[in-house]
C-alpha cells in the first residue's frame, strides 16, 4: 500500500531501480567486531525476500544500514537514490522499518499519535496526517483502536500499530525485523496474511522458517557477517546439510 496523496508528493525514486543495492558493505563495531564482510546483495521493487541465519550472523547490522542507523563502508542506494547525508531524510521516508520489540515504537499517549508522529514530522499538513493515519490503520486492521492506550493492546496489536506507524509515511520498502516473535497462533496467521496482502517490496529478517516458506520465494542466508546463500527458498529448505551447517532448522 504506499499512501501517497496529490497534495504532498512522495519521494522521488528512480523508476526501474532496485529496491535495495548494496555493494561491498562492511561494518566494524567500535570494539573491533567485524559484522559485515563485503557484503552485496540486490533487490528488485515487489520482490519479497527473507532474512534468515544465527544469532550473531549480522541480519540486523545489515537491516540497520538500511536507513542510515548505522554507517559502514560500501555502497548502498534505496531505489536508486545514494544513502548519503545529503539524501538520508529522502531514503529514510521510503524504507519502513519495524523492530522486533514493538515497544520501541510506540511511545505516544494513544495508537493515533503514535501513526501521526512520522507523517507530522515529514511536514504534512492536518488533513493529510489524518488521512493517512486512517489508511495506515485500516490497512493494518486497527481502524478502531486510534484512540486506545498502546501500552493496553496485546503483542499482535502493538505490532500491527507498529506496521502501520510506517505505512503512514508511504513507504517503497518494508524492513522487518522477527515480526512473529512472541505472537500466538492466531496473532502469527493474522500477520501472515497482514503481510501476504500487501503489494510492497519485502526484505524480512526472522528465525521462524514456516513464515519464510509460505511468504518469501526468495530467501538470504547470513552467517558471520556474509551472505553464504541468496536464491530460492525452497532449494534451502530441502538441503538438510546446509541447514545444520548454517544454525537453520527445517520448517
Amino acid at each position: 500500500m504506499p499512501i501517497h496523496h496529490d497534495n504532498s508528493p512522495p519521494p522521488q525514486a528512480q523508476t526501474g531501480a532496485p529496491s535495495i543495492l548494496v555493494r561491498e558493505l562492511n561494518y566494524r563495531y567500535p570494539d573491533g567486531f567485524h559484522a559485515l564482510r563485503g557484503l552485496s546483495v540486490a533487490i528488485a521493487p515487489g520482490e519479497r525476500v527473507g532474512l534468515v541465519g544465527p544469532n550473531g550472523a549480522g541480519k540486523s547490522t545489515f537491516m540497520l544500514h538500511l536507513n542510515g542507523l548505522l554507517s559502514g563502508e560500501g555502497e548502498i542506494r534505496i531505489a536508486g537514490l545514494p544513502l548519503s547525508k545529503e539524501k538520508l531524510p529522502e531514503v529514510r521516508a521510503l524504507v519502513g522499518m519495524v523492530f522486533q520489540n514493538p515497544d520501541d515504537q510506540l511511545f505516544s499517549p494513544t495508537v493515533f499519535d503514535d501513526v501521526a508522529f512520522g507523517p507530522l514530522h515529514m511536514g504534512y499538513g492536518e488533513e493529510e496526517v489524518r488521512q493517512r493515519v486512517a489508511e495506515a490503520l485500516a490497512a493494518v486492521g486497527m481502524a478502531d483502536f486510534a484512540e486506545r492506550m498502546p501500552y493496553h493492546l496485546s503483542v499482535g496489536q502493538k505490532k500491527r500499530v507498529s506496521l502501520a506507524t510506517v505505512l503512514a509515511m508511504g513507504p517503497e520498502l518494508l524492513v522487518l525485523d522477527e515480526p512473529s516473535a512472541g505472537l500466538d497462533p492466531r496473532g502469527r496467521r493474522q500477520l501472515i496474511e497482514l503481510l501476504d496482502g500487501m503489494a510492497l517490496t519485502m526484505l524480512v529478517s526472522t528465525h521462524d522458517m514456516r513464515l519464510v516458506d509460505e511468504l518469501f520465494p526468495r530467501i538470504l542466508v547470513m552467517d558471520a557477517g556474509q551472505i553464504v546463500y541468496d536464491g530460492e527458498t525452497s532449494a534451502v529448505l530441502n538441503d538438510d546439510a546446509f541447514l545444520r551447517a548454517h544454525g537453520l532448522e527445517k520448517p
